[in-house]
């Protein structure tokens, strides 16, 4: 059976000027009727003008209202479509826990490590097909940032939001991020579940971010891919406004802090859960690989719809349309001489 669908239904509002030119013109001939009695009776208008048709004029005016008919059709666009296709989307489960602490502000990898995570993030959902996201931020505590979602489009807007001023309690809590991401995976089927923890390697609160990655692994089946961002040679945090350095941050001695990023935490939450670490220096090469791990792992088929494939029909009533043009061109509005021979408008 066919499925029949119209795109753009506001141009049927059109069809309202064939009636309106219908006055018009019924207007008009009356008019020009008036007009010709004053001026001479009708057997000498005859005579006068013997070769004008009388049914011609409104042949016309029917063509041109079935033209602008077919028009306002073409316009709306009628899709018929014939052909039902099951649509499976595949993939897994993937949350970025994004570090947010002050020390993600240290420019020694450009432009800064915060904007290097956002870099890669956003790159890594633009090469995405199929998959849920989510996105987790955290410092000295962690908060639910993204709720899982197929809405890559949410996913990047969130993403650029992110800044180091969200989180009121500074730090990095590594832990908390984790355990947070197991709430993202409701999905109780569901294998594929991916955490991507994009950070310094900074461990500052309970310092147990190894055990809880072991533990999640084991519990919850979470494979954690952990991204290092940053320099082992460090870099000091600097301290803007509008844009401006004002100083760099200091500690309670008064020396200025240099943070550094901690590549060894990292490897080891990842061999922890079953994951890889990736050096996050270079954005494609990052991207690159944390991709074809994905791309790896067993799909799991999230659902299936079935939809109907539509193809545009505007064309047939166009066409019809430029038909009918180009007969209204060539119909004359006096009596031509094969026409009368042939009569075919039964005229005398």
């Amino acid at each position: 059976m066919e499925n029949y669908f119209l795109e753009e239904k506001i141009y049927f509002w059109l069809l309202i000027v064939i009636p309106v030119v219908l006055l018009l013109y019924l207007a008009n001939s009356f008019w020009k009727k008036k007009a010709q009695k004053k001026f001479a009776e009708s057997e000498l208008l005859q005579r006068l003008a013997s070769d004008k048709s009388v049914f011609k004029p409104g042949l016309k005016f029917v063509i041109a209202s079935v033209i602008l008919a077919l028009i306002a059709v073409a316009l709306v666009n009628p899709k018929m479509g014939t052909k039902t296709e099951t649509i499976k989307r595949e993939g897994v489960d993937l949350v970025f826990a994004m570090d947010v602490s002050k020390s993600m502000l240290a420019e020694d990898i450009a432009p800064n490590r915060l904007e290097k995570s956002q870099q890669l993030v956003s790159q890594t959902i633009n090469k995405l097909v199929g998959d849920r996201i989510g996105i987790i931020a955290y410092a000295g505590s962690a908060f639910p940032q993204l709720p899982i979602t197929t809405d890559y489009a949410s996913g990047k807007t969130f993403l650029k939001a992110l800044n180091t001023n969200m989180v009121s309690s500074q730090g990095t809590a590594i832990d908390d991020a984790i355990n947070l991401s197991k709430t993202y995976f409701n999905d109780v089927e569901q294998t594929n579940r991916v955490l991507v923890l994009l950070s310094d390697g900074e461990d500052h609160e309970s310092g147990n971010a190894k055990e809880v990655a072991e533990e999640v692994a084991e519990d919850a089946g979470i494979t954690i891919i952990t991204i290092g961002v940053g320099t082992e040679k460090g870099g000091p945090i600097p301290i803007k406004r509008n844009g401006i350095v004002q100083h760099y941050k200091k500690d309670k001695k008064g020396e200025t802090v240099i943070t550094r990023l901690h590549k060894e935490n990292l490897e080891t939450i990842a061999q922890q859960a079953n994951g890889q670490y990736i050096d996050g220096t270079n954005t494609k090469q990052a991207v690159d690989k944390l991709v074809n791990i994905l791309q790896q792992m067993n799909k799991k088929e999230f659902e299936a719809k079935q939809v109907s494939t539509y193809k545009d029909r505007f064309q047939w009533f166009l066409g019809a349309a430029i038909l009918l043009i180009l007969l209204d061109v060539l119909i004359l509005e006096r009596r031509t001489l094969w026409v009368q021979k042939l009569n075919l408008f039964k005229e005398k």
